[in-house]
């Protein structure tokens, strides 16, 4: 019923993944010239699907076109608070609260929003590393200052949270703020009931402010641990905030739409003061469509998925025996540890643009503790992904001892 196989064409689409990957990844040296037309290049960067919307949320969105008119749209009835409600309590048996959500047009500007709102200018939010490199970003835009909390990595795949440390950091008189990831970013992690006690009992000795950024938990591996919003952890908890979306999951980060769940009714009406009290027409029927049907186009989703995972370690192995990849249980993202191949100078993405043409992320992309670390997009057709992976195996074994090309 669908086609994960399709090659879909993106050229002139205004495509943040082929038109705006010189400034992402190169910074201010957006003048390269690589040795690739741009049509030859593999995107494995940026968190966007190369699959087809799926069929239920496009139908969803020509209904509400074929109403003509694309006047103010607001959030005043309950559809879509149905529509998120129903999606939580049959994936994850979480019940709702109505008075705690809101709508933000992204989890980037709804963490940003809320950073600015409870840091004052001289206190710190807590991240844990390697992390997503815009919740750094985030505390930087708005003129707050981060620290971080390196998670304990083995040496071959496996990533745990450091409580002695997380302890430490969140004692530290200015930091006021935690922002945890789950599943995580880039690692593929999911978090154990376990680990996520621990780390409530620490938000709640301190007293600090925590979001949870949950936007990945709905795309893991088949026999993956069940996902647990941090909410049914932390229930009576009045400093906390989840933000869920259909964005990763349905790849729908255009539409810009997604829930934030904010438990302290202060933080809550500020927000309603500030906010646009309009919506996009035509995301609000897609965000609708996705979770009221889409969960068949899920399912398949997963299957695929699970076996690109599966190729590509197997593809791993087999070509490149001193690579280490982390075993993903959610995002569609692979972690791959190369430290083996590099010395800490050399410029891994440059390397990897110019010597193969793939494009990708690597340790500088997510702030720290992620030295020779690349993290590859994998939610792409088999045949697109398998000419990357080969790629990469090629340009790595026939690297030289130092590749010296810099920006």
């Amino acid at each position: 019923m669908y086609d994960f196989d399709k090659v879909v064409d993106r050229k002139d689409t205004a495509a943040m993944k082929l038109e705006g990957y010189k400034s992402y990844i190169f910074g201010e040296s957006t003048n390269i010239e690589l040795p690739y037309k741009e049509e030859d290049l593999i995107q494995m960067w940026i968190a966007d699907m190369e699959f087809e919307t799926a069929p239920e949320i496009l139908n969803g969105i020509r209904k509400r076109l074929d109403r003509k008119i694309l006047g103010y749209t607001t959030k005043k009835d309950k559809n879509l608070y149905n529509a998120i409600k129903s999606w939580c309590k049959r994936k994850y048996d979480w019940d709702i609260n109505e008075e705690e959500l809101l709508i933000s047009d992204g989890v980037i500007p709804a963490i940003e929003k809320i950073m600015s709102v409870v840091l004052g200018e001289n206190e710190k939010v807590l991240i844990n590393t390697p992390a997503y490199g815009q919740f750094a970003k985030c505390a930087e835009r708005v003129h707050r200052k981060f620290i971080t909390s390196d998670l304990i990595y083995d040496n071959n795949g496996e990533y745990k949270i450091d409580f002695y440390d997380l302890d430490k950091k969140m004692s530290m008189e200015d930091v006021k703020m935690f922002v945890f990831c789950s599943p995580h970013n880039p690692t593929g992690k999911v978090w154990s009931v376990e680990e996520l006690e621990k780390v409530a009992n620490l938000v709640r000795k301190h007293n600090i402010f925590m979001i949870s950024d949950e936007i990945h938990c709905d795309v893991r591996r088949a026999k993956a641990p069940q996902h647990i919003p941090f909410k049914k952890i932390l229930q009576d908890y009045d400093k906390l905030a989840i933000c869920m979306s259909t964005s990763k999951t349905f790849n729908l980060a255009g539409l810009q739409q997604s829930a934030i769940f904010i438990t302290n009714e202060k933080i809550r009406q500020i927000w309603r003061n500030e906010e646009v009290l309009f919506l996009n027409p035509l995301s609000l029927a897609g965000t609708i469509a996705a979770f009221n049907e889409g969960d068949q186009w899920l399912d398949s989703l997963t299957k695929y998925l699970d076996d690109n995972f599966e190729f590509t370690k197997k593809f791993i192995n087999k070509k490149l025996p001193y690579a280490i990849m982390s075993e993903s249980e959610a995002t569609y993202l692979g972690w791959l540890d190369l430290k083996y191949y590099f010395d800490d100078d050399e410029d891994i993405e440059l390397f990897f643009a110019v010597k193969a043409g793939v494009l990708i992320e690597s340790d500088k992309s997510f702030t720290s503790n992620a030295k020779g670390m690349i993290r590859l997009n994998l939610a792409c057709p088999r045949k697109y992904l398998e000419i990357g992976l080969e790629r990469i195996c090629k340009a790595l074994n026939n690297k030289n001892e130092k590749f010296t090309l810099k920006r």
